[in-house]
């Protein structure tokens, strides 16, 4: 009859969180202020840009008439609403994964309705992931290039644009090192600035609305439809891709909702879009007033929201304009750290050391991610050096991570929620609208847009080739029962003529099953010269979604030399591995289920109670006689070389100072056939 120990260790703090996913985030004005710091940047910044791409692709201030600004509006203003309200804040915050959202959770909810469907996720994943490297440097290099508009900033930067260069630098090095503080702290002190950024966006644009009130019309959708159409609208079908940067911070909206909360989404959106549709009227009724104006034609590269206020709040206006552009790097940062925290739990991608700065687990960071999009950052300003140059890329990828969520969003709708009519009409009207968004941004592609279509495409190789690996190495995985193999352990480690490796030797286990084991692991035991211990122990390390659970399960099999270990540690709780362990030991001992263990030499002189310690982590090869095709071959490789940049499983259990042995055992697989040589004399030759 085999004995079974469940106990708890010392918990850090007491548990918090119910027994399933983990709680809701609470609707509050504390809330509420981080979700305006953290979700909106993006779109929050469009219109600094979006009126100023519109007037200069239509010839400029002299070819502005009440036709283009009722249309150029009246596109913009559906644009947001169609994508981001009726698509993003309707639709897709109810497709969430225990409260997470982003395309990967989307379509871990809706993958059993097709393999096929990672294709879809993957390439929107790496779409967004490559718009969150370009959107810093794109936000940051614009502010503060209109930092120029400041008489005494200009006598300091000048027209060197390497001086722009290095504060742009300067800025990025700075939001990418203060990603450890967790984005509750850095949403606490950037929502404040948004919320008066965004209250002195509407403010501004009212003042404007009021001086022409016939920019209202603009809300009727056919002067968008009209305007398209139109022989005067100078930029053709290409217009849209001016309008589609008003949305382009929608998808992550999408992503930050594990940060921040759905119903703080909820709450905040109204707002954040009535701020925006008045600056958009505002420029609007600004560009009436002014247009034909000769003095504005002199201006370069004019930008109708600066230009339409006063010169006194103007030095105001651009230092605030520069804060919100910093901070909406920020909503795609803490995106990215989403979006790879989903890939990593759909094996996407490699495990990589995570850390959870606030109570609340959608709140985390992830080191190696955060050097990635910051070496990333980097060499783009480096690249580029202009923000016109950069902008050139901007949007591109993120209308195909739309479309993607679009046909995911269809599964969802159509085979999850059973709603049998309207996910057809979504899915084509959706598809049709994104679709032209991607045709008229294709035109920025030999301006820059290759360049984050290089980056996704890189991303999406790296999926491929893990996910590509991680199937090759599901196909030829065994697991086998642990108590056939109870004998030949209990003999292993009577057995003399082998030395012993240690007291305790402690494999670490990705599988949950306490009854079987990974044939890697047996072998490794048995067949690698075989390791004897004192006891093995088989570890499983479990994270759980409520931030302080402790406690751990022990099966020994009716063994006094066989332990299945499950550590259930809750996202908060530091994973010192080897310090649980030896307390899992100290209890055993004390109940008797483990023989005592008696270190009898220390420097303390006095001898110890816990045995030695050795840790073993198995590493696949694949044999050059295996028999596997070339493509199967070339994924393990990568797969394998991705790992090794991924960080050492070593530091993230808490094992650096430790005895830990990494051992590399063949994959199992069929081998090729090879013919029987021929037995010849020792003097004969062949």
């Amino acid at each position: 009859m085999s004995k079974q120990s469940k106990g708890g260790l010392a918990s850090p703090a007491p548990e918090k969180g119910g027994a399933g996913a983990h709680p809701a985030i609470p609707v509050s004005i504390g809330a509420m202020l981080v979700t305006l710091g953290v979700v909106y940047g993006d779109i929050g910044t469009s219109p600094m840009y979006v009126t100023k791409a519109l007037v200069a692709g239509n010839g400029g201030i002299m070819s502005v008439n009440q036709e283009f600004v009722l249309g150029a509006l009246s596109l913009v203003i559906w644009t947001v609403t169609l994508l981001t309200t009726v698509k993003y804040v309707l639709i897709s915050l109810k497709a969430d994964n225990h409260g997470e959202g982003g395309i990967f959770a989307l379509y871990s909810i809706v993958r059993r309705f097709g393999k096929w469907l990672i294709i879809p996720a993957m390439l929107g994943g790496s779409a967004l992931l490559a718009d969150g490297i370009l959107t810093p440097a794109v936000t940051v290099t614009t502010a503060i290039e209109g930092l120029r508009t400041i008489p005494e900033v200009y006598q300091i930067i000048g027209d060197n644009q390497m001086n722009v260069v290095a504060i742009t630098l300067a800025i990025i090095c700075l939001l990418f090192v203060v990603q450890r503080a967790g984005t509750s702290k850095i949403g606490r002190a950037f929502g404040p600035v948004m919320t008066l950024w965004f209250v002195f966006l509407g403010a501004m644009g009212l003042l404007h609305v009021f001086d022409n009130p016939v920019v209202f019309l603009a809300i009727n959708p056919l002067y968008g439809i009209q305007f398209l159409l139109s022989p005067n609208n100078h930029a053709g079908f290409m217009i849209l891709g001016s309008c589609f940067l008003a949305t382009t911070g929608a998808e992550a909206l999408y992503s930050d909702m594990g940060h921040v909360g759905r119903g703080n989404i909820y709450a905040t959106w109204p707002f954040v879009k009535i701020c925006l549709l008045f600056s958009y009227l505002g420029q609007g009724a600004w560009l009436l007033a002014n247009a034909g104006n000769a003095e504005l034609l002199a201006i370069e590269d004019l930008n109708p929201f600066f230009q339409m206020l006063d010169p006194g709040i103007r030095p105001f206006a651009v230092l605030l304009s520069t804060a919100a552009a910093i901070i909406a790097s920020q909503a795609l940062i803490t995106g990215a750290f989403s979006l790879v925290s989903e890939a990593i739990r759909l094996d996407l991608m490699p495990h990589m050391q995570t850390f959870y700065p606030a109570e609340t687990k959608g709140q985390l960071y992830i080191p190696m991610v955060n050097y990635v999009l910051w070496i990333g950052c980097v060499i783009v300003v480096l690249l580029f050096q202009s923000s016109a140059h950069m902008e050139a890329a901007y949007g591109l990828a993120i209308t195909i991570t739309m479309l993607c969520t679009t046909l995911l969003l269809f599964f969802y709708l159509h085979k999850l929620r059973r709603v049998k009519v309207l996910p057809w009409i979504f899915v084509v009207f959706f598809a049709l609208l994104e679709g032209s968004f991607l045709i008229s941004s294709l035109t920025k592609f030999f301006h820059g847009g290759y360049f984050t279509l290089l980056m996704a495409a890189l991303i999406m190789a790296v999926m491929l080739c893990w996910y590509a690996g991680t199937a090759v190495e599901r196909r030829q995985a065994t697991l086998l029962p642990i108590k056939n193999y109870l004998g030949q352990l209990d003999r292993l480690r009577h057995d003399t003529t082998y030395d012993l490796v240690s007291d305790n030797l402690v494999y670490l286990t990705n599988g949950t099953n306490t009854d079987f084991l990974d044939r890697d692991i047996l072998y490794s035991i048995l067949d690698k010269h075989p390791k004897r211990a004192k006891a093995w122990w088989f570890l499983n390390i479990q994270t759980m979604d409520e931030p302080h659970t402790f406690a751990y399960s022990v099966e020994n099999f009716g063994t006094d030399y066989v332990y299945r270990v499950h550590l259930y540690l809750g996202y908060k709780v530091p994973q010192r591995v080897n310090a649980y362990l030896r307390q899992v030991v100290q209890d055993l001992s004390a109940t008797g289920e483990l023989p005592a263990q008696v270190h009898e030499y220390s420097v303390y002189k006095k001898p110890g109670p816990v045995g030695s310690f050795m840790f073993f982590m198995l590493r696949k090869t694949l044999s050059p006689e295996s028999d596997v095709d070339h493509h199967e071959r070339t994924a393990i490789a990568l797969k394998y070389a991705i790992r090794r940049w991924a960080g050492s499983p070593a530091r993230w259990y808490g094992l650096e100072n430790s005895s830990v042995s990494i051992e590399y055992v063949p994959m199992f697989t069929k081998f090729k056939e090879v013919a029987r040589m021929k037995r010849i004399g020792p003097n004969d030759r062949p």
